[in-house]
């Protein structure tokens, strides 16, 4: 069995890497073997699962032999963050397929975003490959087109059969897999933002465990990722996304059903019927057209009706097109669909809506801790300790730079304590007692 990479006579060559290779890493070598080309090494957890491969005892070691040019990572999804941060600050370029989702918290989506920023000789893609279904795409191209006018309402129900097993079991647990919103919708959560062509501005989520998994018990540990759930995705457009997810509806006909409705028409793609049903307001039921969705340049329909395979095209060609074109999947799509899952997750715990920008806080606050801590020297004003006395020591623009960041953490609390209000107090009066020279101070705080 052969690694390959599609190439015309006088394409050059790819050489492919694969971090990890339980399902979907298999599904990954399925693929590359359906493209034309020759072998490449492969990084294997358990190497008596795969013959004929070179083998690697982690991706350090791969990434140090210096044999690949692009590496596929499907390891587990807590694992993501490291490895793609040890790629992207390899002395040796090498283009990146991650698997869905990017990380487990959007924390660490963002550090992965400002890494690769520093890297304008690699490209990373991100495996939302549901993009690639036939009928999907289909639809995709439908509202592209204006078909349907502009999109005002976007509906995706997914019916299907429990979670996998996979390796040790790590996708029962949200610590490792970000939570059944963020592992498993991902990727409806992009196709809404595709549809909607707009930004995600807040979500409210109702989900719980009420058939699957409840009976297993791992390390003494009962799994908590939801069966089941409903969410709604707001747009900053003023289109709304919803998502309707049970995984204990093997007796469905489609596993999913997305509904895109315009004020002119109405898009449906059913998977894996492979269906696309267009209708406008004026033609009215009678004038619905149904059509077939199919691909010709799939070889392999694998685990996603083809949709792999389409994605591993995509790849390639963005890597041969040498940066004349970004992945079709970049890291920003990665990130918010990343974002809108654990909004959901969140939404769930708290009962409300959460916004896109409270899910992004705890990495803004970290940042400016530490940009706070660099100024003042002070162990963390951030967290808002008594620093009344060490007000008076601080130049002019640091103390407006102070406000400013104070009052910002001070509106993201929900309940701040009375110890908070009354440093932020004491913060306002020293400014006050300064307001005769604010317009100095403000100066100063450009020039400092």
């Amino acid at each position: 069995m052969a690694t390959t990479t599609a190439t015309a006579a006088a394409a050059p060559e790819v050489r492919y890497g694969i971090v990890g290779v339980g399902m979907m890493g298999r599904e990954h070598l399925h693929n590359l073997a359906h493209l034309a080309g020759r072998v490449v090494p492969v990084v294997v957890l358990n190497p008596k699962r795969l013959e004929g491969f070179k083998i690697f005892s982690g991706h350090g070691e791969l990434l140090d032999s210096g044999l690949c040019d692009a590496v596929v990572v499907s390891s587990p999804n807590m694992t993501h963050y490291q490895i793609l941060m040890d790629i992207i600050s390899h002395a040796k370029p090498h283009h990146i397929l991650v698997e869905k989702p990017l990380c487990t918290t959007v924390q660490d989506c963002q550090k992965v975003v400002e890494a690769a920023k520093q890297r304008s000789d690699i490209l990373v893609q991100v495996g939302l490959e549901y993009r690639y279904m036939p009928p999907v795409a289909k639809l995709i191209d439908t509202v592209k087109s204006g078909t349907l006018g502009q999109v005002r309402m976007v509906a995706i129900r997914e019916h299907r059969f429990p979670f996998l097993v996979k390796v040790n079991n790590w996708n029962r647990f949200n610590c490792n897999s970000g939570g059944t919103l963020v592992e498993k919708c991902c990727h409806f959560f992009d196709l809404m933002r595709l549809f909607a062509a707009a930004n995600p501005v807040r979500v409210m989520a109702s989900g719980a465990i009420d058939v699957n998994h409840k009976d297993e018990i791992y390390d003494g540990k009962v799994p908590d990722i939801i069966d089941n759930a409903y969410v709604i995705v707001e747009f900053d457009n003023g289109s709304r996304g919803m998502l309707d997810l049970c995984m204990f509806a093997e007796g469905s006909r489609n596993e999913q059903e997305i509904s895109v409705v315009g004020d002119i028409g109405k898009g449906e793609a059913f998977v894996p019927e492979s269906i696309v049903r267009v209708g406008k307001r004026t033609g009215g039921r009678d004038g619905v057209v149904t059509i077939m969705a199919e691909d010709e340049r799939i070889k392999y329909q694998g685990l996603h009706h083809g949709s792999s395979y389409l994605e591993h095209l995509n790849f390639l060609s963005a890597i041969r097109l040498q940066g004349a074109s970004g992945p079709s999947v970049d890291l920003t799509d990665g990130l918010l669909s990343v974002a809108i899952g654990v909004a959901g997750q969140l939404s769930i715990e708290k009962g409300r809506f959460v916004t896109i920008e409270e899910c992004a806080n705890s990495w803004m606050m970290t940042m400016k801790k530490k940009k706070i801590h660099l100024l003042f020297n002070e162990v963390d004003l951030g967290a808002f300790t008594n620093c009344s006395s060490a007000l008076g020591t601080l130049k002019p623009s640091q103390l407006v730079l102070r406000l400013f960041i104070d009052l910002e953490m001070l509106t993201m609390m929900e309940s701040p304590s009375q110890t908070v209000l009354r440093t932020f107090i004491d913060l306002m009066t020293t400014m006050m007692v300064m307001m005769k020279d604010l317009q100095q101070i403000v100066l100063r705080s450009f020039i400092d």
